[in-house]
């Protein structure tokens, strides 16, 4: 993507909604403009009553007109400003609408492991708060910005005509306010802002990542200091903001004393042009900048309120741009079909992004059609990393994975997610109907297709709860489900999809004992006559298996049936024997 100014691109978001954009500026000019002219009604009034000489029904007329139009003009600045809003805000919700379209659509089209990378909290603030930042911007601070511009415009024109002299005193404080703003807001700030953004999403990363183990926190009677890494967000998030403010406190104190400080120069002018009598023509010009000077002050914080919001919708487009020029996995132009489900690994060699070792290393194994094969080992050998590759979640470093001998990067990607299911270990549902939840497995099943995979994945006693049954919406109106009617229903929709080749990642871990057989049955039907890949920590849920692989350390250790690798007395016939004597240990 070539480099383009912020609001050349917004304006592309906003296709044909950008001419509401630019009329939105024009009118928010002539609203700044209009705001000006109860000043000048407010001097005209003030005159006629000093030139009255006290004689006021004489001037009662020209009093009452000057102040409706005062009125007048005030409520037309209104209209118009509200008229700028109206436009403006219809195309911000455009912008912000069609940013996140465009971020979604180009998250869809990234691998899997794209989300474990990134975080799922710092993936949903950059999309939801980045271009929620956008829409203020376009729908309120660009107007303002405009009639903040245009106004000292008008100002300048208002402060020369009635005195110039008066009119170059008012504007010393503005010009040292201005260059007092300008070292506030200037590289240095765009570079602390992104400091800030980049601080607020670790912190909110690591939030969603606590929320989710206050289970865990529960259970075991652990504190918030369990989660060093939640807490040591928070505190270098406030070290950072406790030091960015004590370092801007001394220039904003100036600043705000520079922009409130314009009537000093205005009393000094009045004791010195007055110091050899009044005049009254100068006496009336006095009084108007008395009442008009204030309106610097409030435009020039308007100003630099706008800088800073500037570099905050320059640092959200980076962020929004950083998830959109991420490559999706490349794709082949000559897809080859495989020719049957099996699996093989060959001289695998991963690392991850950023990672400083290998997480597999010359990992070599065969599945053939048909098969059940379970990756065991110890946590954190790379069973997942391995389980994940068969999906293409990540493409591999060295080596290949072929699936029915085509390698996985040869493969329509549409092809191998036909082929492929994966059932995570923590399975999430959308916050829409049961129903609608299974059917993305196959959109194009029936409903009788549907129901049956729920009933196949043993979820009949789910939604014999609720009165609308397959329609029920979870998460709305207090529908909530625990983790194993989660995975159930994960299972149905892995089902209907009825892919040849299933990846079962610990589907059963961490489940109580009734949802565990409920998971189990249900499995039974899911990998009946299909090629299937068990990551499994139980040994004993895989003493059926055709085949073991375990894997330590990122590297393949031991392979062959559960029957061989017991009789060889290596680390599965050790790892074996552990888990007995756990089964075994009563209090």
């Amino acid at each position: 993507m070539g480099k383009r100014g912020n609001l050349s691109e917004l304006m592309r978001y906003a296709g044909r909604r950008r001419y509401l954009t630019y009329s939105s500026w024009l009118l928010s000019a002539v609203s700044a403009l209009l705001a000006l002219a109860p000043f000048v009604f407010v001097w005209l009034i003030v005159r006629e009553v000093l030139w009255a000489d006290g004689d006021f029904a004489a001037v009662g007329g020209a009093l009452a007109v000057y102040g409706w139009w005062a009125v007048g003009s005030a409520l037309l600045s209104m209209l118009v400003y509200f008229a700028a809003l109206m436009c403006s805000h219809v195309a911000a919700f455009r912008v912000a609408g069609n940013m996140r379209k465009r971020a979604m659509r180009h998250i869809a089209s990234l691998p899997a492991g794209f989300m474990s990378g990134l975080g799922s909290g710092r993936v949903r603030r950059i999309v939801n708060e980045s271009s929620g930042a956008t829409e203020t911007y376009l729908a309120h601070q660009l107007p303002d910005m405009v009639g903040a511009f245009v106004t000292p415009v008008g100002m300048l024109a208002l402060l020369f005509v009635f005195d110039w002299r008066l009119g170059l005193l008012s504007l010393v404080p503005t010009v040292l306010g201005f260059i007092i703003m300008s070292k506030m807001t200037g590289k240095g700030m765009a570079e602390k802002m992104k400091e800030y953004q980049s601080a607020l999403e670790d912190m909110n990363n690591e939030a969603v990542e606590y929320v989710r183990g206050v289970p865990v926190v529960k259970t075991f009677g652990q504190t918030v200091f369990s989660f060093k890494r939640f807490k040591g967000s928070i505190d270098s998030y406030h070290k950072w903001v406790i030091a960015y403010t004590k370092s801007l406190m001394w220039p904003m104190v100036a600043f705000t004393t520079a922009v409130n400080c314009v009537f000093v120069p205005l009393i000094i002018a009045g004791l010195c042009f007055t110091a050899g009598g009044v005049d009254g023509n100068f006496l009336l010009n006095l009084i108007f900048y008395i009442i008009f000077t204030p309106i610097i002050s409030v435009t020039l914080m308007k100003v630099m309120f706008m800088s800073e919001n500037s570099l905050i919708v320059s640092d959200a487009l980076n962020r929004i741009h950083s998830i959109i020029n991420l490559a999706p996995l490349p794709e082949t132009g000559n897809p080859i079909e495989p020719s049957d489900n099996s699996i093989e690994f060959k001289d695998v060699a991963f690392r991850y992004a950023d990672a400083v070792g290998d997480a597999l290393k010359g990992v070599s194994f065969k599945v053939e059609a048909g098969q059940t094969v379970a990756l065991v080992g110890p946590s954190g050998g790379g069973k997942t990393t391995a389980a994940g590759l068969i999906a293409r979640f990540w493409d591999v470093s060295h080596g290949s994975v072929s699936v029915g001998g085509v390698n996985v990067k040869d493969i329509a990607k549409k092809t191998l997610s036909d082929t492929v299911a994966y059932v995570f270990q923590d399975s999430r549902l959308l916050k829409t109907s049961i129903y609608e939840n299974v059917l993305m497995g196959r959109p194009d099943a029936t409903r009788e297709e549907v129901l049956t995979a729920l009933r196949d994945a043993q979820c009949d006693d789910i939604l014999a709860k609720f009165p609308h049954g397959a329609d029920t919406v979870i998460g709305g109106k207090g529908v909530y489900l625990s983790g194993g009617e989660q995975q159930r229903i994960a299972i149905a929709r892995v089902m209907l999809k009825d892919a040849p080749i299933v990846v079962l990642d610990e589907a059963t871990a961490s489940l109580d004992a009734e949802n565990e057989t409920e998971i189990q049955q249900a499995i039974s039907g899911l990998i009946k006559d299909k090629t299937v890949v068990i990551i499994a920590h139980r040994l004993r849920t895989v003493e059926d298996a055709d085949k073991l692989v375990l894997i330590k350390d990122g590297k393949v250790a031991e392979q062959g049936t559960p029957a061989e690798l017991k009789e060889n007395g290596g680390i599965y016939a050790g790892m074996l024997a552990l888990q007995k004597q756990s089964a075994d240990w009563r209090i």
